[in-house]
This record gives structure tokens, C-alpha cells and sequence, in this order.
């Protein structure tokens, strides 16, 4: 199994500094954040109890975000998920859920494939780069709307999005000139 496919390995200690094992240094919230916007999976464990505090912490870093008024849950999605929790059981939420985010990346993955070498449109000039863009923008929707989740110690890099999408519309109106000259 590759560095990629197994989950990043956090220990908590009991000062409650969490610990990258990969790196062998200290990693905030946001640091674990941004691991997982990437697409890497954790798993953060408490070094004294062996504990699995994953979900204590994915819930911390949501629950962070939405208090800083980065609302990518609405308010009826809360009640239902607060719902969910008054049924015994937990009813079908969790997985209605699971089920949801499945769909969403299968329905990623098929829009990729059908945009392979396959595709007649893959010959025209200018379609690895469109190619390459859509799976950014993808990535970006799937991944919990990262736009808006950079910490303020990375602030030079919330200006990178918008240099990356003025780079996209540029590149974009070229390739509709290219195909009006094609037809």
C-alpha cells in the first residue's frame, strides 16, 4: 500500500499537540485540513489511550469553520443532522451520507473517463490544459469548497485561486477562438 492509500498517521500527546509521524513535526487544525483537501485520508490517535480521536477532530475543524462563517452546511441540514441523532440507531443519515458522497465521486470519476483519450475532442489544441482545469474545479467542489478554507497564515495563497481562474478564463477564450476558426 502507497504512502497515498494509508491514512497519515497523526499522534495526539498529552499536552494535546498533534503530531504528523510522516514529517516527524507538529501540525495545527488547519494543517489536517489542508492534508485532506488534498485528497490524503487521517487518522489521528491519542498516544497515551490509543484512542481513535479522528472524528472528534474532522467534526473540530467543520465546526471551526462554520464559526468563522464559512457555511458550507445550511441550517436544515443541521436539524436533520441533530435529528439523526434523537433515532435510534442514528436512522438512515449516516448512510444516506456515505451513500451521497460515493455517488459525487463516482459521477467525478465517469465525467474524467469520459474526457480521456477516447474523446474526439482530446485532439484539439488546448484540451489538456481544459482537461487539467476541470479536474482542479472538480477537486475544488469535492473537497469541501477550499476556496474559503485557507488559514491566515497562508494568505498570499488565497490570491493563487484567482490568478489560477483569470489563467482558466484566458486560456478558455482562447481555445473558443481556436474552435471558430475551426468551423
Amino acid at each position: 500500500m502507497s504512502d497515498q492509500e494509508k491514512p497519515l498517521l497523526i499522534k495526539r500527546y498529552a499536552s494535546r499537540r498533534l503530531y504528523n509521524t510522516e514529517t516527524s513535526d507538529y501540525v495545527t487544525l488547519e494543517d489536517i485540513a489542508g492534508f485532506i483537501r488534498d485528497g490524503r485520508e487521517v487518522q489521528i490517535i491519542d498516544l497515551k489511550t490509543g484512542d481513535d480521536l479522528t472524528r472528534q477532530y474532522l467534526l473540530q475543524i467543520i465546526a471551526e469553520h462554520e464559526s468563522r462563517g464559512e457555511n458550507v452546511l445550511p441550517v436544515n441540514v443541521l436539524n436533520d443532522l441533530v435529528r439523526s441523532y434523537m433515532l435510534p440507531g442514528g436512522g438512515m443519515m449516516p448512510q444516506f451520507l456515505q451513500s451521497s458522497f460515493e455517488m459525487l465521486r463516482e459521477s467525478q470519476n465517469k465525467m474524467m473517463e469520459n474526457m480521456s483519450a477516447m474523446n474526439p475532442m482530446s485532439q484539439m489544441p488546448g484540451f489538456d490544459a481544459l482537461q487539467a482545469q476541470q479536474q482542479a474545479f472538480l477537486k475544488a467542489m469535492t473537497s469541501g469548497l477550499s476556496s474559503g478554507w485557507s488559514s491566515p497564515e497562508k494568505e498570499e495563497e488565497k490570491s493563487e485561486p484567482k490568478e489560477d481562474l483569470d489563467d482558466i478564463k484566458k486560456q478558455l477564450a482562447e481555445l473558443q477562438q481556436k474552435l471558430s476558426k475551426l468551423n
